[in-house]
């Protein structure tokens, strides 16, 4: 049995249809669960809840914790820590692997233009020092031997149908609604993104793959080095419209923050956007035979699945 905690979100549901590859035993848990594959077992699941969080693992061999609280820190720092804990424990009693789905909030800022396994964990942001508490509780496990996982982490996530995708929500929709796209900071800075069905691909390989264990991955980026004004561009292309955009300043966060909850919770990460934030995810792709989408064939996804 392989269990996706957190089954419908942006990674859950192509991460379902990937594991079909290793297995037809596949438990999908969430609050409301739907299935992605025929064969799937849907369990419903409050994961702040130790006892449901146990029953939703028992008989696991791996688990994937891919859940995405809501986007508010108040929310960050009380669920968060209770998540990773009952996941942990439920993890040990039951035996199981854990592959933990994780971001670059926790990486020091000077970090951004370079972004390895290695990178620094020194957070600027509030948001960052809950993910680098996750990851301290989670690696205390892993090298006392008491729990086998690793880390999948990701870029900004882009991809098809995605809801939570800062391109989506900036430029895609904005366009779609015949309105300025708009981008944070510095559209002239570089930006990765890493495109989700990649994403879900290489968390399905890294999950099945033993020698993967007690260790962190990227997750398979392109390479290409392109500046926000480069994506509103090449969306804009290919959805036919003018690429019109403004910057969305820290000012002006503040101010619109007030009217716009989710920009007021943006705006302690816009360092990520003040200068380059590149993804290097040379070790997976130089022990995988994966190569990731560019960004001209991921845009073109994108936008045909509106």
């Amino acid at each position: 049995m392989q269990t996706i905690l957190g089954s419908g979100g942006a990674i859950g549901k192509p991460l379902a249809k990937e594991l079909s590859a290793y297995t037809d035993k596949i438990r999908l848990v969430a609050r409301n669960p739907k299935k992605v594959n025929e064969t799937d077992e849907l369990f419903k699941a409050d994961l702040t809840n130790a006892d449901d969080v146990d029953k939703a693992v028992s008989g696991s061999e791996i688990v994937y914790l891919t859940v995405g609280l809501e986007y508010k820190l108040k929310i960050w720092q009380v669920q968060w820590p209770i998540v990773m804990k009952n996941v942990i424990d439920a993890c040990k009693k039951h035996q199981a692997k854990l592959v933990f789905l994780d971001n670059v909030y926790l990486y020091a800022p000077d970090e951004m233009n370079n972004m390895t396994e290695n990178s620094r964990i020194d957070p600027a942001s509030k948001k960052g020092q809950v993910r680098a508490e996750l990851i301290k509780m989670l690696f205390n496990e892993i090298d006392s031997g008491r729990l086998k996982g690793l880390v999948a982490r990701s870029a900004d996530f882009y991809g098809p149908a995605i809801l939570s995708s800062p391109l989506g929500i900036m430029v895609l929709d904005n366009f779609k609604k015949n309105k300025k796209a708009s981008w944070q900071a510095d559209a002239g800075k570089i930006h990765s993104f890493t495109y989700t069905p990649d994403a879900a691909k290489a968390t399905a390989v890294l999950g099945n793959t033993d020698d993967a264990y007690n260790q962190t991955w990227h997750l398979p980026t392109s390479v290409e080095k392109l500046t926000g004004k480069d994506f509103i561009e090449k969306i804009a292309a290919e959805m036919d419209v003018k690429p019109r955009f403004y910057i969305l300043s820290e000012t002006m966060m503040s101010v619109l923050g007030i009217f716009v909850p989710v920009l007021k919770e943006l705006k302690e990460m816009i360092y990520q956007s003040d200068r380059d934030y590149f993804f290097n995810s040379e070790k997976f792709t130089g022990k995988f035979p994966m190569k990731p989408v560019s960004y001209e064939e991921g845009i073109r996804e994108m936008v045909k699945a509106g």
